[in-house]
């Protein structure tokens, strides 16, 4: 198992070596690395279910959701899944190098504004092993080392991969700390992990408000929060009802444990007898636990809706439950999704251009939909090969969190002898 035993600060301090020459690692040696991992996840198929269904039979997952199982759990399609997106990356054009900005100053001097790596990345997450791979694998391809710290509850899983993919850096000749897995611990861990200034350069949560809230009040390095995705959908008077009720029924239960998956439906006053019935039978029907408030309950053509609590609006369920609200207007809608959204991805459902226009203007969040399900909100589906996750933040990253995401830039400047007067 590759879970270090050293502290946090001593896994970090490697992680920072490690960094310094991967920053300059050539993109055949980082493609080397990635084309080994893919090849090894494929011949190590067997090895990682074995250690997957142990998590999974550990009493330490025993408690978690049916949903929070299926993040856990892997099959061999996924594991597949996961080399076909190492490979994908592998595939993406290299960003460190890449020349954003050149001119020559009126002094003489050229100047150059070049990407580089951000250094060491680390990475807190809860659940999904695909992530240890995922994450590896961008942060190789733009020359950061990463520092993993998995969930307690998939520790074999994680560590049979993290293992997978430093023998793959050492295959292809970079240091192997350029990826390293932390054993998952407490709250006194996790600060240790978020007060490393001297060698961590970000930090990446995935997960829930628990974890966010735990971060904020410890973090001293710079964080970009990937977080919780409480999503909407809206279905706008003017919408395709079949194509509304498709849509919104992908956005639940296509797979209701990730953050892109809807939690809440708006459903315009002036469609909801035509549409709520149908659409709220089918979601019922694909085990959906309903609740709504007056108007959606009134109008559930028979479906059993419970009554909604004001907490709902603002919880991410990440279960097969839904929200349902009925709204006067398209403005009523952007005022809901503002109030109780968590800026990650929104969706209206529409055949004006009008309305996709005001509500695409007028909704703050990092991805909003014309006519498509939110779980589209993926780096893989976004042609970035993977992702680290959704930022909902403004700077530096907003949504999938990819390649030049984990990139910064220098400025590279030459003279003749120029001196400032």
């Amino acid at each position: 198992m590759a879970v270090t035993t050293t502290t946090a600060a001593e896994a970090c301090a490697g992680a920072r070596r490690a960094a310094r020459d991967l920053s300059s690692a050539p993109t055949d040696a980082k493609d080397a690395a990635l084309e080994a991992i893919a090849r090894l996840l494929g011949d190590r198929v067997g090895n990682v279910l074995e250690a997957n269904a142990a998590d999974l039979a550990d009493e330490r997952a025993a408690g978690l959701t049916a949903a929070l199982r299926d993040r856990l759990a892997l099959s061999e399609d996924r594991i597949l899944a996961m080399a076909d997106g190492v490979r994908a990356v592998a595939a993406l054009d290299d960003p460190v190098g890449e020349e954003l900005e050149r001119k020559t100053l009126d002094s003489g001097l050229d100047l150059r504004k070049v990407r580089v790596p951000l250094g060491v990345v680390a990475v807190v997450y809860e659940a999904r092993p695909n992530v240890t791979i995922d994450c590896a694998a961008l942060t190789i391809k733009s020359g950061n080392a990463i520092v993993l710290r998995g969930s307690h509850y998939a520790e074999r899983t994680n560590g049979a991969l993290a293992a997978l993919v430093r023998e793959a850096l050492a295959e292809a000749g970079l240091p192997e700390d350029a990826a390293v897995l932390l054993a998952g611990g407490g709250h006194e861990d996790l600060a240790e992990l978020a007060t490393q200034e001297d060698t961590v350069d970000l930090l990446i949560p995935r997960g829930g408000e628990g974890l966010k809230k735990a971060l904020k009040d410890v973090a001293t390095v710079p964080v970009i929060f990937a977080a919780a995705g409480n999503c909407h959908v809206y279905v706008h008077a003017d919408a395709d009802l079949e194509m509304a009720q498709r849509v919104a029924v992908n956005a639940k239960t296509q797979r209701p444990g990730v953050c892109n998956a809807a939690e809440t439906l708006l459903v315009d006053a002036a469609v909801i007898e035509e549409f709520l019935p149908g659409a709220l039978a089918e979601l019922r029907d694909a085990g959906v636990e309903l609740v709504g408030d007056e108007r959606a309950r009134a109008s559930a053509g028979g479906v059993e809706i419970g009554e909604a609590e004001e907490s709902d609006w603002d919880s991410e369920f990440l279960d097969l439950k839904l929200a349902v609200a009925v709204v006067d207007s398209l403005a009523d809608a952007i005022d809901h999704v503002n109030r109780y959204g968590t800026r990650h991805s929104e969706a209206i459902v529409t055949r004006s251009d009008q309305a996709a226009a005001e509500f695409t203007a007028g909704v703050d969040a990092a991805v909003v939909y014309t006519n498509a399900s939110t779980r589209f909100t993926d780096g893989f589906e976004f042609g970035r090969g993977a992702e680290i996750g959704n930022s909902t933040q403004k700077l530096h990253a907003r949504g999938p969190i990819g390649l030049r995401e984990l990139t910064t830039y220098k400025y590279v400047v030459r003279g003749d002898g120029q001196v400032r007067e």
